[in-house]
Protein backbone atom coordinates (compact mmCIF):
# COMPACT_ATOMS: atom_id res chain seq x y z
CA UNK A 1 0.00 0.00 0.00
CA UNK A 2 1.17 3.53 -0.69
CA UNK A 3 1.88 5.94 2.14
CA UNK A 4 -0.78 8.55 2.88
CA UNK A 5 -0.73 12.19 3.95
CA UNK A 6 0.74 11.25 7.33
CA UNK A 7 3.63 9.34 5.75
CA UNK A 8 2.32 6.03 7.10
CA UNK A 9 0.92 3.07 5.24
CA UNK A 10 -2.89 3.01 5.46
CA UNK A 11 -2.76 -0.51 6.93
CA UNK A 12 -0.91 0.80 9.99
CA UNK A 13 -3.58 3.41 10.61
CA UNK A 14 -6.42 0.98 9.92
CA UNK A 15 -4.97 -1.45 12.46
CA UNK A 16 -4.76 1.37 14.98
CA UNK A 17 -8.45 2.12 14.38
CA UNK A 18 -9.30 -1.55 14.89
CA UNK A 19 -7.47 -1.48 18.22
CA UNK A 20 -9.71 1.40 19.35
CA UNK A 21 -12.96 -0.54 18.86
CA UNK A 22 -15.02 -1.07 22.04
CA UNK A 23 -15.24 -4.88 21.86
CA UNK A 24 -12.76 -7.68 21.12
CA UNK A 25 -12.55 -8.42 17.41
CA UNK A 26 -12.79 -11.83 15.77
CA UNK A 27 -11.53 -10.40 12.49
CA UNK A 28 -11.42 -7.26 10.38
CA UNK A 29 -10.72 -7.30 6.65
CA UNK A 30 -10.78 -4.83 3.77
CA UNK A 31 -13.68 -5.19 1.36
CA UNK A 32 -15.04 -2.96 -1.41
CA UNK A 33 -13.05 -1.72 -4.37
CA UNK A 34 -9.69 -2.68 -2.85
CA UNK A 35 -10.80 -6.29 -2.50
CA UNK A 36 -12.47 -6.29 -5.91
CA UNK A 37 -9.29 -5.16 -7.66
CA UNK A 38 -10.31 -1.74 -8.97
CA UNK A 39 -9.71 0.99 -6.36
CA UNK A 40 -9.52 4.54 -7.66
CA UNK A 41 -6.88 6.92 -6.29
CA UNK A 42 -9.56 8.44 -4.04
CA UNK A 43 -11.29 5.20 -2.98
CA UNK A 44 -12.02 4.95 0.72
CA UNK A 45 -11.38 1.78 2.69
CA UNK A 46 -14.32 -0.48 3.47
CA UNK A 47 -13.49 -2.36 6.67
CA UNK A 48 -15.75 -5.25 7.65
CA UNK A 49 -15.63 -7.80 10.41
CA UNK A 50 -17.04 -9.38 13.54
CA UNK A 51 -16.77 -8.38 17.18
CA UNK A 52 -17.58 -10.36 20.32
CA UNK A 53 -19.98 -8.98 22.90
CA UNK A 54 -19.09 -9.77 26.53
CA UNK A 55 -21.27 -12.27 28.38
CA UNK A 56 -22.92 -9.61 30.52
CA UNK A 57 -24.20 -7.83 27.41
CA UNK A 58 -25.46 -11.09 25.93
CA UNK A 59 -27.33 -12.56 28.91
CA UNK A 60 -28.27 -9.38 30.80
CA UNK A 61 -31.11 -6.92 30.31
CA UNK A 62 -28.82 -4.36 28.68
CA UNK A 63 -28.09 -6.03 25.35
CA UNK A 64 -24.92 -4.93 23.59
CA UNK A 65 -24.43 -3.38 20.20
CA UNK A 66 -25.15 -5.97 17.52
CA UNK A 67 -23.66 -3.74 14.82
CA UNK A 68 -21.05 -1.01 15.08
CA UNK A 69 -20.58 1.50 12.27
CA UNK A 70 -17.87 4.17 12.09
CA UNK A 71 -17.16 6.47 9.13
CA UNK A 72 -14.20 8.83 9.28
CA UNK A 73 -11.85 10.88 7.17
CA UNK A 74 -8.60 11.71 8.92
CA UNK A 75 -5.53 13.27 7.31
CA UNK A 76 -6.62 12.16 3.86
CA UNK A 77 -7.56 8.61 4.85
CA UNK A 78 -11.27 7.84 4.48
CA UNK A 79 -12.73 4.63 5.79
CA UNK A 80 -16.04 2.98 6.62
CA UNK A 81 -15.84 0.49 9.51
CA UNK A 82 -18.68 -1.99 10.11
CA UNK A 83 -18.64 -5.00 12.43
CA UNK A 84 -21.39 -7.35 13.63
CA UNK A 85 -21.48 -9.34 16.83
CA UNK A 86 -20.32 -12.91 16.23
CA UNK A 87 -23.80 -14.42 16.62
CA UNK A 88 -25.31 -11.99 14.12
CA UNK A 89 -22.42 -12.57 11.71
CA UNK A 90 -22.83 -16.34 11.95
CA UNK A 91 -26.54 -15.93 11.26
CA UNK A 92 -25.86 -13.85 8.15
CA UNK A 93 -23.39 -16.48 6.98
CA UNK A 94 -26.16 -19.08 7.16
CA UNK A 95 -28.58 -16.86 5.23
CA UNK A 96 -26.56 -17.33 2.04
CA UNK A 97 -25.24 -13.79 2.27
CA UNK A 98 -22.42 -13.42 -0.23
CA UNK A 99 -21.22 -10.17 1.33
CA UNK A 100 -20.27 -11.71 4.67
CA UNK A 101 -18.63 -14.69 2.98
CA UNK A 102 -16.48 -12.34 0.88
CA UNK A 103 -15.59 -10.31 3.97
CA UNK A 104 -14.70 -13.39 6.00
CA UNK A 105 -12.27 -14.81 3.43
CA UNK A 106 -10.82 -11.51 2.16
CA UNK A 107 -7.02 -11.81 1.92
CA UNK A 108 -6.70 -8.13 2.92
CA UNK A 109 -6.54 -8.70 6.67
CA UNK A 110 -6.40 -5.87 9.20
CA UNK A 111 -6.97 -7.98 12.33
CA UNK A 112 -7.33 -11.72 12.85
CA UNK A 113 -7.90 -13.69 16.05
CA UNK A 114 -6.94 -17.39 16.02
CA UNK A 115 -10.62 -18.36 15.69
CA UNK A 116 -10.82 -16.47 12.38
CA UNK A 117 -9.06 -19.30 10.55
CA UNK A 118 -11.38 -21.85 12.15
CA UNK A 119 -14.45 -19.87 11.07
CA UNK A 120 -13.14 -19.64 7.50
CA UNK A 121 -12.71 -23.40 7.38
CA UNK A 122 -16.28 -23.98 8.59
CA UNK A 123 -17.65 -21.36 6.17
CA UNK A 124 -16.55 -23.43 3.19
CA UNK A 125 -19.31 -25.89 4.16
CA UNK A 126 -21.85 -23.07 4.40
CA UNK A 127 -21.75 -22.40 0.66
CA UNK A 128 -24.86 -23.58 -1.19
CA UNK A 129 -26.26 -23.32 -4.71
CA UNK A 130 -28.67 -20.70 -3.35
CA UNK A 131 -25.82 -18.21 -2.91
CA UNK A 132 -26.41 -17.60 -6.62
CA UNK A 133 -29.56 -15.65 -5.72
CA UNK A 134 -27.43 -13.07 -3.92
CA UNK A 135 -25.26 -12.49 -6.98
CA UNK A 136 -28.12 -12.51 -9.46
CA UNK A 137 -30.02 -9.96 -7.39
CA UNK A 138 -27.05 -7.67 -6.86
CA UNK A 139 -26.16 -7.77 -10.56
CA UNK A 140 -29.72 -6.77 -11.47
CA UNK A 141 -29.62 -3.86 -9.02
CA UNK A 142 -26.28 -2.60 -10.29
CA UNK A 143 -27.34 -2.94 -13.92
CA UNK A 144 -30.48 -0.86 -13.28
CA UNK A 145 -28.35 1.80 -11.61
CA UNK A 146 -25.92 1.83 -14.52
CA UNK A 147 -28.67 1.90 -17.15
CA UNK A 148 -30.70 4.76 -15.68
CA UNK A 149 -27.84 7.17 -15.06
CA UNK A 150 -26.78 9.84 -17.50
CA UNK A 151 -23.97 9.90 -18.17
CA UNK A 152 -23.50 6.19 -17.60
CA UNK A 153 -20.64 5.47 -15.23
CA UNK A 154 -18.00 2.75 -15.20
CA UNK A 155 -18.29 1.97 -11.46
CA UNK A 156 -21.74 0.30 -11.34
CA UNK A 157 -20.91 -1.60 -14.52
CA UNK A 158 -17.74 -2.97 -12.93
CA UNK A 159 -19.83 -4.17 -9.99
CA UNK A 160 -22.11 -5.97 -12.45
CA UNK A 161 -19.20 -7.90 -13.92
CA UNK A 162 -17.61 -8.49 -10.54
CA UNK A 163 -20.66 -10.07 -8.93
CA UNK A 164 -21.55 -12.16 -11.97
CA UNK A 165 -18.06 -13.60 -12.36
CA UNK A 166 -17.80 -14.17 -8.60
CA UNK A 167 -21.15 -15.98 -8.59
CA UNK A 168 -20.28 -18.16 -11.59
CA UNK A 169 -16.92 -19.10 -10.04
CA UNK A 170 -18.55 -19.90 -6.69
CA UNK A 171 -21.20 -22.12 -8.26
CA UNK A 172 -18.65 -24.05 -10.31
CA UNK A 173 -15.90 -24.46 -7.71
CA UNK A 174 -17.38 -23.78 -4.27
CA UNK A 175 -14.52 -21.31 -3.77
CA UNK A 176 -14.91 -17.60 -3.10
CA UNK A 177 -12.97 -15.20 -5.32
CA UNK A 178 -14.02 -11.55 -5.19
CA UNK A 179 -11.17 -9.96 -7.14
CA UNK A 180 -12.33 -9.12 -10.66
CA UNK A 181 -8.81 -8.96 -12.07
CA UNK A 182 -8.08 -12.46 -10.76
CA UNK A 183 -11.40 -13.78 -12.03
CA UNK A 184 -10.80 -12.32 -15.48
CA UNK A 185 -7.29 -13.74 -15.75
CA UNK A 186 -8.83 -16.97 -17.08
CA UNK A 187 -11.93 -15.44 -18.70
CA UNK A 188 -9.84 -12.96 -20.69
CA UNK A 189 -12.65 -10.50 -21.33
CA UNK A 190 -10.77 -7.56 -22.81
CA UNK A 191 -13.62 -5.13 -22.15
CA UNK A 192 -13.45 -5.95 -18.42
CA UNK A 193 -9.74 -5.14 -18.35
CA UNK A 194 -10.50 -1.87 -20.11
CA UNK A 195 -13.15 -0.95 -17.55
CA UNK A 196 -10.80 -1.71 -14.66
CA UNK A 197 -8.10 0.48 -16.22
CA UNK A 198 -10.57 3.33 -16.67
CA UNK A 199 -11.81 3.05 -13.07
CA UNK A 200 -8.29 3.06 -11.66
CA UNK A 201 -7.28 5.87 -14.01
CA UNK A 202 -9.58 8.46 -12.46
CA UNK A 203 -12.95 10.16 -12.81
CA UNK A 204 -12.27 11.69 -16.21
CA UNK A 205 -12.32 8.22 -17.80
CA UNK A 206 -15.37 6.87 -16.04
CA UNK A 207 -18.27 7.53 -18.44
CA UNK A 208 -19.56 5.43 -21.32
CA UNK A 209 -21.35 6.06 -24.63
CA UNK A 210 -24.70 4.60 -25.71
CA UNK A 211 -22.87 2.25 -28.08
CA UNK A 212 -20.79 1.00 -25.15
CA UNK A 213 -23.96 0.48 -23.11
CA UNK A 214 -25.57 -1.64 -25.82
CA UNK A 215 -22.55 -3.92 -25.95
CA UNK A 216 -22.45 -4.29 -22.17
CA UNK A 217 -26.19 -5.02 -22.06
CA UNK A 218 -25.61 -8.06 -24.25
CA UNK A 219 -22.72 -9.16 -22.03
CA UNK A 220 -24.82 -8.64 -18.89
CA UNK A 221 -27.63 -10.80 -20.29
CA UNK A 222 -25.16 -13.48 -21.40
CA UNK A 223 -23.45 -13.69 -18.01
CA UNK A 224 -26.77 -13.65 -16.12
CA UNK A 225 -27.82 -16.69 -18.14
CA UNK A 226 -24.44 -18.31 -17.49
CA UNK A 227 -24.78 -17.80 -13.74
CA UNK A 228 -28.30 -19.25 -13.75
CA UNK A 229 -27.01 -22.28 -15.64
CA UNK A 230 -24.04 -22.65 -13.29
CA UNK A 231 -26.47 -22.61 -10.35
CA UNK A 232 -28.66 -25.27 -11.94
CA UNK A 233 -25.65 -27.46 -12.75
CA UNK A 234 -23.84 -26.88 -9.44
CA UNK A 235 -22.82 -29.77 -7.21
CA UNK A 236 -23.18 -27.51 -4.16
CA UNK A 237 -25.79 -28.57 -1.58
CA UNK A 238 -29.13 -26.87 -1.00
CA UNK A 239 -28.30 -26.24 2.67
CA UNK A 240 -25.39 -26.68 5.09
CA UNK A 241 -25.13 -30.08 6.75
CA UNK A 242 -26.12 -30.58 10.39
CA UNK A 243 -22.45 -31.10 11.22
CA UNK A 244 -21.68 -27.62 9.86
CA UNK A 245 -24.39 -26.04 12.00
CA UNK A 246 -23.08 -27.87 15.06
CA UNK A 247 -19.52 -26.73 14.32
CA UNK A 248 -20.68 -23.11 14.10
CA UNK A 249 -22.64 -23.44 17.33
CA UNK A 250 -19.67 -24.96 19.14
CA UNK A 251 -17.37 -22.23 17.88
CA UNK A 252 -19.76 -19.47 18.95
CA UNK A 253 -20.07 -20.89 22.47
CA UNK A 254 -16.32 -21.21 22.78
CA UNK A 255 -15.77 -17.66 21.52
CA UNK A 256 -18.27 -16.33 24.05
CA UNK A 257 -16.53 -18.11 26.92
CA UNK A 258 -13.01 -17.23 25.78
CA UNK A 259 -13.66 -13.59 24.86
CA UNK A 260 -16.47 -12.76 27.30
CA UNK A 261 -15.86 -10.89 30.55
Amino acid sequence: MKTDATGKEPLIRLRAEAARQPYPLLFVTISGAHLYGFPSPDSDYDLRGAHVLPLREVVGLDSGRQTIEVSKTEAGLAFDFVTHDAKKFFGLLLKKNGYVLEQLVSPLIVHSAPEHAELKAIARSCVTRHHAHHYLGFAQTQWKQFDKERPRRVKPLLYVYRVLLTGIHLMRTGEMEANLVTLNATRRLSHVNDLVARKIGGAEQQTLTDADANFHRREYERLMAELEQARDDSALPDAPAKETLQALDDLLVRIRLDFGV
